[in-house]
Formats: structure tokens, C-alpha cells, sequence
């Protein structure tokens, strides 16, 4: 039964996120004493705002009152997966090719399992990485078993940078 309401709410999610043009980064439903927890992370190109997530949370209560299906009171809650996202997919690898990440493997690869650096691409199952340690290097997607992405300061930097003014003299 449980596993049959995951299934249902999975479902009705991505049909009000594919509405909005969002990317559904990942759907979470836990258990509490009291009630059941939906946790929805959602993404879009250039950021979520949140009046995103303030409508998806809108639509799928609606949608989820309307077919009422969950047996118990649940917590519903929308939001961006943050700066630093974990990457679920080779298709997130691809999208943040140029980005700083950390990736940890699930085997060592040349004698590590954390790599800190930036991601240059994909090609097939393979991420493309340099490493700061270990310079540039290749890893099938199997190997990974967790992968973030890290906050760039220096390009947080020039982001925030107030422009100089120019003297007239």
C-alpha cells in the first residue's frame, strides 16, 4: 500500500512540475509519528523563484486533495535544491559541465574516493573531471555514490561586485 501512494504522488508531481516547465530534481516521502512527509526539490534554468514554489506547492495540493489517496496527514513542502545540488544524472552532469563539484566513488579510482574540482563534460557513461589533486580524469557514472555541487566564491564574487566609478578626471 505504501509503496502504491509513493508511486501515485511521484506521479501527480511531475504532471503539475512538466505543467510549469520545471525540472523535477527529486521527490523525498518520509514518515513521521504523525504524519507522512512529501518533500519536492524542483529546478529550472536560471534559478527557482518562490513563486515557483509557492504554485507547485498550490497546484499539487490541490491535485492531491482532489484524488484524495493518502490515508494520513502529510506536510507538504516545495522547494530549490539549493547551491549546492546534488547530482542525481548523467543529464545533471551534462547541464552543470563547468561547474565546481565533489564527487565521492563508490570505488577508489587511482587511489582516491573524494574528488573536489570541476566537471568538463560527458561522453557516454564516462564524467570528464579535473580534479585539483589529480588533474584531469575519467569515471563511469556507476561509480559514483554521491555527487554535489560546490559553491564557486570567486564566481560568486564577480557576481555581487559593485562596478567602480570612473573619475572624470
Amino acid at each position: 500500500m505504501k509503496h502504491l501512494v509513493e508511486q501515485k504522488i511521484k506521479e501527480n508531481v511531475r504532471r503539475v512540475v512538466e505543467n510549469d516547465d520545471l525540472e523535477l530534481v527529486r521527490t523525498n516521502i518520509a514518515s513521521s509519528k504523525r504524519s507522512l512527509i512529501i518533500s519536492i526539490f524542483i529546478d529550472k534554468e536560471g534559478g527557482v523563484t518562490h513563486e515557483d514554489c509557492v504554485k507547485v506547492s498550490r497546484d499539487l495540493e490541490t491535485l492531491l486533495e482532489t484524488e484524495d489517496f493518502i490515508p494520513t496527514p502529510y506536510l507538504l513542502e516545495v522547494s530549490s535544491p539549493g547551491l549546492e545540488r546534488e547530482l542525481y544524472s548523467l543529464k545533471d552532469f551534462e547541464r552543470f559541465a563547468g561547474k565546481l563539484a565533489k564527487v565521492k566513488t563508490n570505488v577508489e579510482i587511482n587511489g582516491q574516493k573524494v574528488f573536489k574540482g570541476r566537471i568538463i563534460g560527458v561522453e557516454s557513461e564516462e564524467i570528464i573531471f579535473t580534479d585539483k589533486t589529480k588533474g584531469t580524469m575519467r569515471f563511469l557514472f556507476s561509480a559514483v555514490a554521491k555527487a554535489n555541487l560546490e559553491i564557486d566564491l570567486e564566481e560568486e564574487f564577480k557576481r555581487n561586485e559593485i562596478p567602480k566609478k570612473e573619475s572624470g578626471k
